[in-house]
Parts: C-alpha cells; sequence; structure tokens
C-alpha cells in the first residue's frame, strides 16, 4: 500500500515507503480510541494517514522557507530549458477535499480504493453499504475528480 502511495509522488522524493509505513505506525502506536472492526477498516485507516502523511510532506516541502514550489534541479537539468510540471498531488488533495464537503461517502471509496487498493467488498463492509453502491460511489466520484482535475 505504501508503494502504491509513493507511485504518484515526484521521482527524487525523500520519503520512501518504509519511512511512510513508519510514520503511520508512530501516528498508531498511542492510539487507543481506534476501535477496529476489521481487516478492512485498518488499512483504511493506514491508507487515510498516508495520504495525510503525504500531504503535509508535500506541503513542507513547497513552504517557502524551503524555496516554495519551485523544483530542485541537478546541475545537468539546470542547464536544459523546459517548462517545471506542477505536481497533481496537491490538486488531487484540494479535489477530494471539495468532494469530501458535498459527498463524504464518495470521498470515502476514493479514499479506500485509490489510495488503499481495497477491494468494493471491502468498502462495502467498512462503508455498511452494498457492493453496487460501493461501484456507483466510485465511478460517479470518478468522473467528479476528472472534471474538477480538468478545470484547475
Amino acid at each position: 500500500m505504501a508503494r502504491r502511495h509513493m507511485a504518484w509522488e515526484n521521482q527524487g522524493h525523500t520519503l520512501q515507503a518504509t519511512a511512510l509505513i513508519h510514520e503511520v505506525y508512530l501516528r498508531l502506536v498511542d492510539s487507543e480510541s481506534v476501535r477496529w472492526q476489521d481487516r478492512a477498516h485498518f488499512f483504511a485507516v493506514c491508507s487515510r494517514l498516508m495520504r495525510r502523511i503525504l500531504i503535509d510532506f508535500a506541503r513542507s516541502r513547497g513552504s517557502l522557507k524551503r524555496g516554495g514550489n519551485e523544483r530542485k534541479l541537478t546541475l545537468e537539468e539546470g542547464l536544459i530549458v523546459r517548462a517545471d510540471v506542477p505536481t497533481q498531488l496537491l490538486a488531487l488533495e484540494e479535489a477530494l477535499t471539495k468532494l469530501a464537503q458535498d459527498r463524504p461517502r464518495m470521498s470515502k471509496v476514493v479514499e479506500m480504493r485509490f489510495f488503499g487498493g481495497l477491494k468494493n467488498k471491502e468498502i462495502a463492509e467498512v462503508l455498511k453499504v452494498s457492493p453496487d453502491t460501493v461501484m456507483r460511489d466510485w465511478n460517479l466520484a470518478r468522473a467528479w475528480l476528472l472534471r474538477e482535475m480538468d478545470t484547475r
């Protein structure tokens, strides 16, 4: 799951999949208030934490203290003239946040399926809905997110 999250990150990302897992563990180890329902619930929570960690990391890397949104270049890359490709992770985060305000269940389906890699049946168990409802939510959310990301 951590590798899947890291696959969406820029090359040269300083956070590795193992470090991401360690960060999730550190956040979960003292969490006594969570009542684990089953395996799917555990993975859904882990997926959400991984997403939060990567978003926080992306925001901190984009802070002015660290050079703003400027991409770090090697000497060879600095000599080549080309347009800088903006990161899609923050745009996706903004779109998911907007979706969560309007349609919270759809947002959870996207998080669990896209980021967590859970199957429709597992998502249905966590959300206590039918697998068909999960599939409908996934299709609608995916179309909505694509439209929202295209307008930016």
